[in-house]
């Protein structure tokens, strides 16, 4: 499941905000996703987020009003990482991206992350989706 797949890289990808190591490699964090599609899927989310992590920080740098990005909380900061990685180099339309943040900033952050996140990843979709 999808869902499965991007909650696994959402931890990954927090854990990496920490850590230099990449346990990208470690079949024990993918176990729990039965497909091997799924399991790509995740690992694909975290080598984007690792290949592309300088201009990440940047289109989401540009929409954070009010804060800087070393002020985000980091659960709220890997959410954002996992879903401008999604919004900017896969084709899944940006309503589930959303969608799936926000959920995960529910199930993992505070009460009011889910806001926070709804807003700065809706001006990510504005800009990536504006004609240049």
């Amino acid at each position: 499941m999808r869902s499965q797949a991007r909650e696994i890289a959402f931890q990954l990808i927090f854990e990496r905000l920490f850590v230099k190591d990449s346990y990208i490699q470690d079949e024990e964090f993918f176990a729990p996703l039965k497909k091997s599609e799924d399991q790509e899927f995740a690992k694909s989310l975290i080598r984007v987020f690792d290949d592309n992590r300088e201009s990440l920080t940047e289109i989401i740098s540009s929409k954070l009003i009010g804060y800087e990005i070393d002020r985000v909380y980091k659960v709220d900061l890997a959410i954002l990482y996992l879903a401008t990685a999604e919004l900017t180099y896969f084709q899944t339309p940006h309503q589930i991206v959303i969608n799936e943040a926000v959920e995960l900033a529910k199930k993992f952050s505070t009460e009011k992350s889910s806001r926070f996140v709804n807003g700065v990843l809706s001006s990510i979709v504005n800009k990536v989706n504006k004609p240049q």
